[in-house]
C-alpha cells in the first residue's frame, strides 16, 4: 500500500490523536460508550498515549485536574455522548473556578441525527458552554486537527481553564484527505512586549512598595498557574521587601510554608496574623489572586487603609469585586520580573519594615493554631499535624476533598512547592480528592501521594478506588472521619443556633472493609497512641492505602471569619473571639 493511500485511510479518530501525540499529550482519563467507540478503537493500537480507564466521568475531569496541576501541562479527556458528557459538567466547572487547563473530548452522535433526540444524544455545546471557557464541535473531517490543536492551545492561553471540543461519530470515522492531517503550527507563546501603559502602571507599583511602611503580599492560584518560575519570582520578590506574605487556599506552595515571612493563609479559616494583617495594611501587592469572597469577607471593611495592586492575567478581573489603584494585565512571570526590576531602583532600608513586623508579632504570639493533643481521642488538628511530621521530606504531594479537613490540612500541613497541594477552591466540589490524587500519581509514579478526604466527601466518588487498583496509582488515602458532613455542622451550630438539618451521617460503611474488597490495603484507628504507626504503615505501604481515622465528631475548625464578616472579627473557638473596633 502506498503512502497516499495510508494517508488517506486515516480517520478522524485517528488524526485527534495524532494532532494531540504532537503537542505532547501523553495520558487520557476517559471512560468509553456507544458515540465514541471510533476513538477508543483507535486508541487501541495506539502506544504512544496511556488510556487510565476511570469508573464515572466526572471522576475522569478531577483526575485529569490533578495531573494538570502537579505537571503544569493540559489535562485531556475522552468521554461518550448524553450521560458521558453530561457527568463530566460538575468536574468542568471545578476546573473553570479554579482556572486548571483540561481538555473535553465527547463523543456525540453522527450529525444527520443531531436534533432527533436520538439515543443518548444530549446538547454538548448547550450544557458545557457555562462551564468552559470555549467550546466547539467538529462538523468536517478536515477540521479535525486544527480544532483539536487550537481547543489544546485555548486551554493554557490567557487564563487556564477547560475547554470542550464535540466529536460526532460519522466524523470520527470519515476519512481524512492528507492535505488537512497537518494542523496549522500555533504561534509558540511568547512574552509580549511591555506597553507604554504597562511600563507606567510597574512604575506606579514599585513607587508605592517602596514608600508602603504595612505592605502585604497575597498570592493566589495564578502564580501557581504561572508555573515554577513565577513561584520563584514571587519569592524572590517579597524577600527583597522583606515584607509579609500570605496566600489563599489555592495559591499555597507559591511562597515556601517555612518562610519567615509566611503569616500562612488568608481569608475564612486562615490565620489571625494574615487577616490582620490585611487589615491594617497601607498596600496589598494581589498576585494572581481575584478577592473572592472567602477572602475579603465583608467588602465595606476589606482592607480600608491599603492602597491596592493586582496583578492577573485576566483582565476582567481587574476591579471586578476590588478596586485597584494600580492594576498590572499580564502573565505573573514577566510581570513579576519587570516589578522587581523597577524596584531595584528604589534603595529600601533593611529596618523600614521593623515596626510592622513587631505589630504583627503580636498577633502571632497568639498562637492561633495551637492545639493540645488529647490521651484519650484523636483531634483532627493533632491528625493534620502528624501527617506534615510523616511528610517532612519526601516533596510529597496532597490533595484534599472539601470541607473542615481541608481546612485543617490547610493549616496545618506545609506545602513549601509549588504543584504540591490539589484542593477544590472556587466550586467547593466534594469527591475532587480521590481522583485527583490518582491523576497526580499517574502522573508522578515515583512521589509520595496522599489524598486527605472526609467520611462525606470521600462516598461522593467512592468508586475511583477500583481505578486506582487497576493502574497501580499508590495514592494514600487518610479519612479524617467523624461522622458527620463537618463544615455543614459547624455552621448549623454556630449559625443556625444547632439545628442539625440532616448533616450526620448516619450510614456510614465500613470504610476498611470497602477498601479491601477494591484491593487496597487499610486500616483503621481510633486511639491517638496508634496513630504515628499507623501512618507511618500507611506511608509504606506499596500500593494504595486507605486509612479511616476516628477523629472527634464536633470539633469545630477555628479560626474563622464568618461569611459577612471583615478580617479585623476572627473566632478563635467558639466563645472567643478577636475584635478590634
Amino acid at each position: 500500500m502506498n503512502t497516499s493511500v495510508e494517508t488517506l485511510s486515516r480517520n478522524g479518530a485517528q488524526v485527534l490523536l495524532d494532532t494531540l501525540i504532537g503537542l505532547g499529550v501523553d495520558t487520557i482519563f476517559g471512560y468509553p460508550g456507544g458515540a465514541v467507540l471510533p476513538l477508543y478503537d483507535a486508541l487501541y493500537a495506539e502506544s504512544r498515549i496511556r488510556h487510565v480507564l476511570v469508573r464515572h466521568e466526572q471522576g475522569a475531569v478531577h483526575a485529569a485536574e490533578g495531573y494538570a496541576r502537579t505537571t503544569g501541562r493540559p489535562g485531556v479527556v475522552v468521554v461518550t455522548s448524553g450521560p458521558g458528557m453530561s457527568n463530566t459538567t460538575t468536574g468542568l466547572l471545578d476546573a473553570l473556578c479554579d482556572s486548571i487547563p483540561v481538555l473535553c473530548i465527547s463523543g456525540q452522535v453522527a450529525t444527520g441525527a443531531i436534533g432527533t433526540d436520538a439515543f443518548q444524544e444530549c446538547d454538548a455545546i448547550g450544557i458545557s458552554r457555562p462551564v468552559t471557557k470555549w467550546n466547539a464541535q467538529i462538523r468536517r473531517s478536515e477540521d479535525v486537527a486544527a480544532l483539536a490543536d487550537k481547543a489544546y492551545r485555548l486551554t493554557r492561553e490567557g487564563r487556564p481553564g477547560p475547554v470542550l471540543l464535540d466529536f460526532p461519530k460519522d466524523i470520527q470515522i470519515a476519512a481524512v484527505p492528507p492535505e488537512w492531517r497537518q494542523a496549522e503550527s500555533g504561534a509558540a507563546l511568547g512574552v509580549e512586549p511591555a506597553s507604554p501603559v504597562t511600563e507606567a502602571a510597574i512604575k506606579r507599583a514599585a513607587a508605592l512598595i517602596a514608600r508602603a511602611q504595612r505592605p502585604v503580599f497575597y498570592g493566589g492560584g495564578g502564580l501557581i498557574n504561572s508555573g515554577v518560575d513565577a513561584c520563584q519570582a514571587f519569592t524572590s520578590l517579597v524577600r527583597d521587601t522583606g515584607a509579609p506574605c500570605t496566600l489563599t487556599l489555592m495559591g499555597l506552595g507559591a511562597l515556601p510554608a517555612d518562610d519567615r515571612q509566611f503569616l500562612g493563609m488568608l481569608g475564612m479559616h486562615g490565620t489571625l496574623q494574615a487577616n490582620l494583617a490585611m487589615h491594617h495594611a497601607d498596600l496589598i501587592i494581589c498576585v494572581g489572586a481575584r478577592f473572592d469572597d472567602r477572602i475579603t469577607g465583608r467588602l465595606s471593611d476589606f482592607c480600608p487603609h491599603a492602597a491596592k495592586i493586582h496583578l492577573d492575567i485576566d483582565p476582567a478581573s481587574i476591579n471586578k469585586v476590588v478596586r485597584a489603584d494600580v492594576a498590572l494585565v499580564g502573565d505573573c512571570y514577566p510581570m513579576l520580573r519587570a516589578l522587581h526590576k523597577e524596584l531595584g531602583e528604589y534603595e529600601l532600608q533593611a529596618d523600614r519594615l521593623d515596626e510592622w513586623w513587631q505589630r504583627i508579632a503580636v498577633w502571632q504570639a497568639r498562637d492561633c493554631l495551637r492545639v493540645e493533643p488529647s490521651t484519650e481521642h484523636i483531634l483532627p488538628q493533632h491528625l493534620m499535624q502528624r501527617i506534615d511530621h510523616m511528610l517532612d521530606g519526601r516533596d510529597a504531594i496532597v490533595a484534599t476533598d472539601v470541607g473542615q479537613h481541608q481546612m485543617w490540612a490547610a493549616q496545618y500541613i506545609r506545602i513549601n512547592r509549588p504543584n504540591r497541594w490539589l484542593t477544590s477552591g472556587g466550586a467547593g466540589t466534594m469527591g475532587y480528592g480521590l481522583p485527583a490524587a490518582i491523576g497526580a500519581q499517574i502522573a508522578h509514579p515515583d512521589k509520595t501521594v496522599v489524598c486527605v478526604s472526609g467520611d462525606a466527601s470521600v462516598l461522593m466518588n467512592i468508586q475511583e478506588l477500583a481505578t486506582a487498583m487497576q493502574h497501580q496509582a499508590a495514592v494514600k488515602l487518610i479519612l479524617c472521619n467523624n461522622g458527620h458532613m463537618g463544615m455543614v455542622r459547624q455552621w448549623q451550630e454556630l449559625i443556625h443556633e444547632g439545628r442539625y438539618s440532616h448533616s450526620y451521617n448516619a450510614s456510614i460503611p465500613d470504610f476498611v472493609a470497602l477498601a479491601r474488597a477494591f484491593g487496597w490495603g487499610a486500616a483503621r484507628i481510633e486511639d491517638p497512641v496508634d496513630l504515628d504507626g499507623a501512618l507511618e504503615a500507611c506511608l509504606a505501604h506499596e500500593g494504595p492505602y486507605f486509612l479511616d481515622v476516628a477523629v472527634v465528631p464536633l470539633q469545630n475548625c477555628f479560626p474563622m471569619m464568618p461569611a459577612g464578616y471583615g478580617h479585623q472579627q476572627v473566632m478563635l473557638s467558639e466563645d472567643t473571639w478577636y475584635v478590634e473596633a
